[in-house]
């Protein structure tokens, strides 16, 4: 049987040594160690887009908030950053809830979110929609947990504020008469709410979507708000009649004290005519008594006897009334 075979690995092993494989593997980490740390380093830099803004985090503590632009931070694990728009409107809403990628928009009701008790005690089904803008992404980001969703702290607080203000007015109010001002009661109170979480949150708008009584008295107070609508139609009707009737029966007002002031100033210049035409015809008067009493009785007579044959007879001829007869008309018939 031919003996084993034996190498000799120092004689006659053929191939690099391993020396020389040590030399080749630490010419490539020379090139490659320094090319992960400048990736390492590049990794820091960061775009934040329009309308957002980043909050840069040291060692997981809130460093610095930073605008739209490129920018650098020191690679993780040493800084990391988040991005939050600010710009963004988000919405949240309460007694209901928009189902998402359907058109028409469909939606989910909850009333037991929805249904509450009015100032007058008397239900009342309120949904609301709440928008709001991130003020101070720091604040948003860190100072509340689960702030924002269906079971976070800004939808209690809207809840809560929708019922502290329903709960304080009438069920008219909420339904016809005061709809703006509990909408910016519930906005007031809102902001007063989460600026005590000191959230960074800005409420921007709050709209009262769907307020009904419930489903069970829902005719009932129908026929109550036609009513309502018919007495408020009625009364500005009035008021239209009113402002209609009034400028006119103030115009003939007008029309008629003219009218009075200008007969007053013609009679008072008539009267001041007649006035100093007496005060003439007394002056001649005095001047010539009988003529002027003559005068004056003749032409009175004329006055109240128009169209009349008259006869003169001298009191002096002895006045007989044979003067009178028509003896010339009988001859000359």
């Amino acid at each position: 049987m031919a003996s084993a075979q034996r190498y000799d690995f120092k004689t006659d092993y053929v191939g690099p040594s391993f020396d020389n494989r040590l030399k080749f593997n630490w010419a490539w980490l020379k090139w490659i160690l320094p090319l992960l740390f400048i990736l390492y380093l590049l990794s820091g830099i960061y775009i934040v887009r329009p309308g957002e803004q980043g909050v840069v985090r040291r060692f997981g503590k809130a460093d610095r908030v930073v605008g739209p632009g490129p920018h650098y931070h020191i690679p993780p694990p040493f800084e990391m950053v988040n991005k939050v728009q600010v710009e963004e409107r988000r919405r949240i809403e309460i007694g209901f809830a928009t189902v998402p990628a359907t058109l028409p928009a469909k939606y989910r009701f909850y009333p037991e979110e929805s249904l509450m008790l009015t100032g007058d005690e008397q239900i009342i089904d309120a949904q609301i929609s709440i928008q709001y803008k991130v003020a101070d992404p720091e604040k948003f980001l860190f100072n509340v947990r689960d702030l924002e969703g269906r079971s976070g702290a800004l939808k209690d607080a809207a809840e809560v504020a929708l019922r502290h203000v329903v709960g304080q007015r009438p069920i008219d109010d909420v339904l016809v008469d005061a709809k703006f001002e509990v909408e910016a009661d519930i906005k007031l109170l809102l902001q007063q709410i989460i600026d005590g979480y000191d959230s960074g949150v800005r409420i921007e708008e709050t709209k009262l979507q769907t307020v009904q009584p419930p489903s069970q008295v829902a005719s009932a107070f129908s026929d109550v708000v036609s009513a309502r609508e018919d007495k408020d139609r009625l009364i500005k009707e009035a008021e239209g009649y009113k402002a209609d009737i009034i400028p006119k029966a103030r115009g003939e007002a007008e029309s008629i004290l003219r009218a009075a002031e200008g007969y007053k100033e013609e009679r008072m210049k008539a009267a001041h005519g007649d006035a100093d035409r007496f005060l003439a015809v007394l002056a001649e008067y005095r001047k010539a008594t009988d003529v002027t009493r003559k005068r004056l009785y003749l032409e009175t007579m004329e006055k109240i006897l128009p169209n009349i044959r008259k006869f003169i007879i001298d009191g002096e001829s002895g006045g007989n009334l044979l003067q009178l007869l028509p003896l010339n008309e009988g001859a000359g018939r």
